[in-house]
């Protein structure tokens, strides 16, 4: 199987973007519809650009819920011919999920995350967008932890994943979710 292509896209966190309600918005129309033999609900918009007023990466993350990982066969060819593409993380295969992206993996806009319905983490997802929504100092926050991180090497992923992990545990802690 051939290796993907490398992301190209630097780590760097802009100011808050206007558009961005509606980039999600316009691609989730899309995505609902390639979709519907297997979605189960709306496709949401999280991460940093579904908090209005929050510094992100300019890259709308978006998660789609489905009944069974197993049963999805033709999903990936679904969202391939409305432009998205296949972006294999490390442990999707053992979390039971798709990882896609938009327009390519080395310079994406759009990352999707497709989950099974029964997995345990997705909820926390959407609680700590709603957190940081309803929190602007936890928001705060986390933008200047983000931008410190993405400053200090805004090419190793794993690294700023890492370095954010400490805050989002911390904070679903608080709400008594604790991330798997």
């Amino acid at each position: 199987m051939p290796q993907p292509e490398p992301r190209r896209d630097p780590i760097v966190v802009v100011p808050y973007r206007e558009k961005w309600p509606a980039s999600f918005a316009d691609q989730q129309v899309r995505v609902e519809v390639a979709l519907r033999p297997w979605l189960v609900g709306r496709v949401e918009h999280i991460g940093s650009t579904a908090v209005p007023g929050l510094a992100a990466k300019p890259i709308i993350d978006m998660l789609a819920r489905i009944e069974d990982h197993g049963r999805s066969h033709g999903l990936v060819d679904a969202l391939a011919r409305i432009g998205w593409v296949h972006a294999p993380e490390p442990g999707d295969a053992e979390r039971r999920k798709w990882s896609c992206c938009l327009p390519s993996i080395a310079w994406r806009t759009h990352h999707l995350h497709i989950v099974e319905d029964r997995a345990p983490d997705w909820p926390h997802l959407l609680a700590f967008r709603d957190h940081l929504r309803a929190h602007p100092a936890d928001a705060a926050e986390y933008a200047r932890r983000k931008a410190a991180l993405a400053a200090a090497d805004d090419q190793d992923r794993p690294r700023y994943r890492a370095g954010k992990a400490p805050f989002i545990t911390e904070l679903l802690g608080r709400l008594d979710l604790k991330p798997r």
